[in-house]
């Protein structure tokens, strides 16, 4: 079996939305393809399985086969980190993952890398030393935050040499996507970096979940809680006066509002914009005006113990972190790979291109 590992230069450039996008296209041309993360750094999970939340999310959406999945061999934290420097962890996890392709057949394996180049390095499991374990070939995904993603990217080609196939860039902004382009990906390809695909900047994709929210807040519904699938895509924070929140209200989209309890005024101005859900700090119930309001419109109302900082903070995190667990943003992505990804190039470079008229 060929392997095909994501790497990325940065924490969340989208490895999991990479993964569910090209398995998707993988498996509509009739690939048998297995999928694997052997390091995570998630907590580790108390199933049976004792497979991550990301594995358990790709198995059930893209309806994969147990036998289809290749185990998690590190659970990278500051305890295991430290037990390693300590010399306590003499594990060989390389011979571990030497395993991953004995006795499975199959086209291809898509393995998760780390986050970074060098993550994993101390117990020898850093993206290179991946490849060169499973003899894998490497796709990179990188967030189009700027131009300058040239160097970092130039200097990744040096460090991976010839396993690196190419690179995805996502998330790229409007006004910047003629210039990754037109400038960009010509200057990429010179330079002997293939580049699959550039996707466009999607709100719904750095979106988050009202439920999501209710988690990461630890937050009290207090009415809505049958609409926690709405999906935030901006925050907004209730601070000022009304008039002044009124501007800013109707230029957001599907937003969250962060206000405190005893801001009635605010919280009722809110309700008649674009507002997904009300978070509300102060530690007590709103006037019920405003619930009875937001029942009616159908938004959920939330109530923290946290102070309005704190909570922005919080959800601020879970925005920079956000997850692919809804049908919408999976279809999405599937949308997103078809238009934008050059899978015939991909199975070309690795070999796997006849398959295509298979």
């Amino acid at each position: 079996m060929k392997h095909l590992l994501i790497g990325s230069l940065e924490a969340y450039s989208g490895k999991s939305a990479t993964i569910l996008g090209l398995a998707q296209q993988l498996l509509s041309k009739d690939l048998q393809v297995a999928y694997g993360k052997p390091v995570s750094t998630l907590t580790a999970p108390s199933s049976p399985d004792g497979a991550d939340e990301d594995i358990q999310f790709l198995k059930k959406t893209l309806g994969l086969a147990t036998s289809q999945l290749r185990p998690t061999i590190l659970w990278l934290d500051t305890p295991r980190l430290l037990q390693r420097m300590q010399g306590g962890d003499q594990i060989d996890y390389q011979q571990q993952l030497g395993q991953y392709g004995e006795g499975h057949e199959g086209d291809l394996v898509v393995l998760e890398g780390p986050s970074t180049l060098n993550e994993g390095q101390l117990f020898d499991l850093s993206l290179a030393q991946m490849a060169a374990v499973v003899d894998a070939e490497i796709v990179l995904i990188v967030r189009g935050h700027s131009p300058k993603l040239v160097d970092a990217l130039v200097d990744a080609k040096r460090c991976l040499g010839d396993r690196l196939l190419g690179v995805l860039i996502n998330d790229i902004p409007d006004a910047q996507f003629d210039t990754f382009t037109n400038q960009v990906k010509p200057f990429l390809e010179a330079q002997q970096i293939a580049v699959f695909g550039l996707m466009p900047r999607s709100s719904l994709l750095r979106s988050v979940s009202v439920q999501e929210l209710v988690e990461q807040l630890q937050a009290e519904v207090l009415c809505g809680g049958d609409r926690l699938g709405l999906m935030v895509e901006q925050l907004t924070i209730g601070a000022m006066n009304v008039n002044s929140a009124l501007k800013y209200f109707h230029k957001a989209i599907n937003m969250a509002v962060v206000t405190g309890s005893d801001r009635t005024d605010l919280q009722l101005a809110a309700l008649e914009a674009s507002t997904q859900c009300l978070i509300l700090t102060g530690r007590f119930a709103p006037n019920t005006i405003v619930l009875n309001r937001a029942d009616d419109l159908e938004i959920p109302v939330l109530l923290v113990d946290s102070d309005t900082l704190t909570t922005v903070e919080i959800v601020d995190r879970a925005f920079g972190q956000v997850r692919l667990h809804e049908a919408v943003k999976v279809e999405y992505i599937e949308h997103l790979f078809k238009e934008h990804f050059d899978l015939d190039r991909l199975l070309t470079l690795l070999g796997l291109a006849p398959a295509l008229s298979a």
